[in-house]
This record gives structure tokens, C-alpha cells and sequence, in this order.
């Protein structure tokens, strides 16, 4: 605590809130605000997960922080479906999402479907990926105010031609992952729904 509350020459400088552009690539560091849902028939435990009353949908609420370069410390966050009562989608992008987190994390390209590849696509449980580093592309959406936010809707995976720049060094836990069982020896690739391409529009997930 300062010795001299009212000599605020020494305050740091206020937090930079402005939006990064669409469109950039940034090095962060994947973080979850727990809350409190757990769901145990799923693996979903550890309290990492939200439930919605209002929309009776399940998500992780996602903070990433930027690593690097000069929008260092930012912080971005973004919501990451796992069950919607309105239907499979938002839990099948979220899906997809993470299925890029990994790529990215890994280094794997996404048409990889060794065994070694498989296996890095495959996490003990939800905590696996708090504190986990990825390339990600920065997109703009307007909140509930109507104003901008920064979100992040897509991870950047090895057939990018700028991933190797961005993504530099990138502490890797390998004991993020579980052996795979005997019954995903063969996992079939999670099909790509809304974050696959650049191009797709991704829906409003306020709605879900």
C-alpha cells in the first residue's frame, strides 16, 4: 500500500480497453472463470463450467490474455458453448473450437489423424486446458449495449502462413493429456461447424 494515498503521480496508467483490430494474430493464454457447474456424466467437473438459468445453456467462460508484441497483457473474453437446449450446434462449435485450441497448442495440422495426433487431441477433463497457449485470430462483436468487444472466435492452426511468427515459443503441458482409451484408438475428426473457416458466420452466442 502507498505511504501517500492522495499523490496518485505513481498510479499505474489505466488499463487499455480499445478494440484490436479484426483480423490479427495473437499468441494467448487460455484461462477459465469457474462457475460452479458440474456434470459429471460428461466430464465436466471441477466446477469449471456455467449454467445459464436464462437460457439453460452450459459454456466455459474464456479468458485469454495476450502473451506478446504490442497488445501484450490484453485481456479478451469470450464465452465457449458446450450444451444449448436449443440443439447440438453451439455445443458442436465450441467443440470444434477447442478441437483448434489444441491444434494450435500442439503444433498439429488439423488433417492430421495419426495416433500421435489423436492423442494430443485428447484431454484428461476440462482443466486440462487452463494455462494453455495457442495462436488465436482476434474478431470484433457488438455486446448487449451495442458497442464493440474483442472475442475470440478462432484458434490458428500450422497450415496458417503466419503461425510459425506468432506462435514462437509455446509452453506445452504433456501431462494435460490422459492415455486414450481403447475405444478412441480410432476418433473419428470432430466435424467443423461455424469456426472452420474465416469466411462462415459465426452466430450470436447471447441467443444460445
Amino acid at each position: 500500500m502507498t505511504s501517500n494515498w492522495n499523490d496518485f503521480n505513481t498510479a499505474e496508467e489505466p488499463q487499455d480497453y480499445s478494440i484490436i483490430p479484426k483480423g490479427e494474430l495473437v499468441k494467448v493464454r487460455f484461462d477459465i472463470k469457474p462457475g460452479g457447474y458440474d456434470d459429471p456424466s460428461q466430464n465436466w467437473q471441477g466446477g469449471l463450467a456455467t449454467f445459464s438459468e436464462r437460457t439453460g445453456a452450459v459454456y466455459l467462460q474464456g479468458e485469454f490474455t495476450v502473451l506478446e508484441g504490442k497488445y501484450a497483457k490484453r485481456k479478451i473474453w469470450s464465452n465457449i458453448g458446450l450444451y444449448s437446449p436449443n440443439g447440438p450446434a453451439w455445443g458442436n462449435m465450441g467443440r470444434s473450437f477447442l478441437k483448434g485450441v489444441l491444434n494450435s497448442a500442439f503444433g498439429v495440422m488439423p488433417q492430421d489423424q495419426s495416433e500421435a495426433a489423436q492423442k494430443k487431441r485428447y484431454v484428461a477433463g476440462i482443466h486440462s486446458l487452463v494455462g494453455m497457449e495457442f495462436v488465436a485470430r482476434i474478431d470484433v462483436e457488438k455486446d448487449q449495449y451495442n458497442d464493440h468487444k474483442n472475442v475470440i472466435n478462432n484458434a490458428v492452426t500450422p497450415d496458417h502462413k503466419e503461425y510459425a511468427a506468432v506462435r514462437g515459443n509455446i509452453n506445452v503441458s504433456v501431462s494435460a493429456h490422459a492415455p486414450v482409451p481403447a475405444q478412441h484408438a480410432n476418433v473419428q475428426p470432430v466435424q467443423q461447424i461455424g469456426y472452420s473457416a474465416p469466411s462462415q458466420q459465426v452466430p450470436n452466442r447471447q441467443n444460445w
